[in-house]
């Protein structure tokens, strides 16, 4: 089978176009035919392990290879059909259309891979494409559990910082759908989409700090590393929670004080990214309250240019690689809502 490959850490010129022996499923695995599976920050971080917060980085190193990498397919979130089932899974069929997390197994960069069936791995929603479906794990589920950690209530107002990544759309569509008044914290290219998805308001960090313009929040979901945390915990409410999506070691360290000595909760708890998150997201989908955003789907021949253009910050919405013609490769920016 054909998969995108790489021996070395490095730029994205690393990564290549392979033929790989095509994984044998075990009895309690699936092998999956992918269609489509995301680029994230993720994938760029792994193949350069150039990572925006560093506390991690030297465990990391040991767990996926000190000189170069032991797994050398990316790759974790996909859609595509199940082609073969091992004889103890009983919940999914041959043919059956899913999308999920491969997790740390990775591999979805290739044209088939073999997971076990407990892994989060659901059914497809009927009314998304394969490239728009694989836009959604990983984003969807992180936000969804983020923006159930924080309980929002009808009315609250909240805060996304980073509202236009891949985790922050998806957290801007759940906390409207939750009845909150929302304002998004990004760049002003992202602002249009933003809005269609359920933005109230909206703060250009080039030319606004949101932590000096005097408005305070019950909920601020902070998605940006080096942003200020002294200055978004003074914004929040009596009782206001305060999440943040990718941590610094001393945000963890600091937390932890916020929660314990003051009248706010900070939380930084990492997404478990279950079955049942999953299929609430499918639900909501298929229902018509959150929709995928793709902003420009690759053919596996130009893997560089998808990591390229994630590392660019530049993009509205996910970059999605398909694994044939069928899966609308070379498409620019598609809406799963308009």
């Amino acid at each position: 089978m054909r998969a995108i490959t790489y021996q070395k850490y490095g730029p994205p010129e690393v990564l290549h176009l392979s033929h790989v022996a095509k994984p044998v499923v075990q009895d309690d695995e699936v092998l999956i035919r992918v269609r489509a599976a995301e680029t994230t920050k993720a994938d760029c971080e792994m193949r350069s392990f150039t990572f925006s917060v560093m506390w991690f980085w030297l465990p990391l190193r040991i767990a996926v290879g000190v000189r170069r990498p032991r797994r050398q397919v990316l790759g974790g979130y996909f859609s595509g059909e199940i082609e073969e089932v091992g004889k103890n899974v009983i919940e999914f069929s041959v043919g059956d259309q899913v999308f999920g997390s491969a997790g740390l197994r990775s591999g979805a960069y290739g044209e088939y891979v073999a997971l076990p069936a407990s892994y989060s791995i659901a059914s497809k929603p009927a009314n998304m494409s394969f490239a728009e479906a694989a836009a959604v794990p990983l984003g969807g589920l992180n936000a969804l559990h983020f923006m159930r950690r924080a309980r929002i209530q009808p009315g609250e107002k909240v805060l996304i910082n980073g509202a236009g990544g891949s985790i922050g759309a998806y957290a801007v569509q759940i906390a409207h759908s939750m009845g909150a008044e929302v304002t998004a914290v990004d760049s002003s290219t992202k602002q249009e989409v933003l809005k269609q998805f359920g933005a109230d308001h909206f703060i250009d960090y080039a030319t606004t700090d949101f932590t000096t313009g005097g408005q305070t929040y019950d909920v601020i979901f902070d998605m940006v590393p080096r942003s200020s945390y002294s200055g978004s915990i003074k914004l929040l409410n009596p009782n206001g929670r305060y999440l943040a999506g990718n941590p610094r070691l001393s945000v963890m360290l600091r937390s932890s004080f916020t929660t314990r000595f003051t009248d706010k909760t900070a939380l930084f708890a990492f997404a478990r990214e279950t079955k049942a998150e999953l299929a609430a997201l499918r639900e909501m989908i298929e229902a018509g309250k959150i929709g995928s955003i793709v902003d420009t789907v690759y053919p596996m021949e130009r893997v560089a240019d998808a990591h390229r253009r994630v590392e660019a910050e530049q993009r509205v919405g996910a970059i999605v690689i398909a694994m044939d013609d069928r899966d609308n490769a070379g498409t620019e920016r598609q809406s799963a809502e308009e």
